[in-house]
């Protein structure tokens, strides 16, 4: 039996993110998921409401860990490059994690109900993100859009990272953000705007 809520919780992960390669999350139980992990039902209920937190554990920690990225980027960047800096301080996590992300995420694509769970928490990783950028005095909308386009560059970079992984997420990061300045910079006037002379 893991002596520690810790030990438990990783026991917890690990053997939930087995199951549900060999079985698949639908057929699998919070049951077995704690007698694989050598606990009890009320163990895992203790640490998870449902057996689809087991695989989102740890997003409440990147929420915080973003904003608070956010908030000590250095003062004068505009919010693009405060979001690359937020996001290659988590990159860093994420390395390190790989050999456990890399089956999580082959299980959430295989699963409907995950991957609307996945989707449900980047809205909410995003709100995170908007709000620390109004914060440091970025106009709502503009916070907002940025979080939101910001996001999008940071999961592309994830995928190439996970395509690509001789080269590190930080060198994918600033790829996709360079992409995303590039597209900005280049896009076509605006019905409301004249192009320049």
């Amino acid at each position: 039996m893991p002596r520690s809520g810790a030990e438990a919780r990783r026991r917890l992960r690990e053997a939930a993110l087995e199951l549900y390669l060999e079985r698949g999350f639908d057929q699998t139980t919070a049951a077995e998921i704690a007698a694989r992990a050598g606990v009890n039902e009320r163990t895992f209920f203790r640490h998870f409401p449902d057996k689809r937190e087991v695989l989102f554990d740890g997003d409440g920690d990147l929420r915080a860990a973003l904003a608070q990225a956010v908030a000590e980027a250095p003062d004068g960047l505009e919010p693009f490059a405060v979001l690359l800096h937020a996001f290659r301080r988590s990159a860093q996590e994420l390395e390190n994690t790989r050999p456990y992300s890399e089956p999580r995420w082959k299980v959430i694509a295989a699963t409907p109900a995950l991957r609307e769970r996945e989707l449900a928490k980047h809205a909410w990783l995003v709100e995170a993100v908007a709000e620390a950028l109004r914060r440091r005095g970025t106009a709502a909308g503009v916070a907002d859009l940025a979080a939101r386009t910001g996001w999008a560059a940071y999961q592309h970079a994830v995928q190439a990272w996970v395509d690509e992984p001789a080269q590190g997420l930080s060198v994918h990061l600033e790829r996709a953000f360079d992409e995303l300045r590039a597209l900005s910079s280049t896009a076509p006037p605006g019905p409301d705007r004249t192009p320049p002379n």
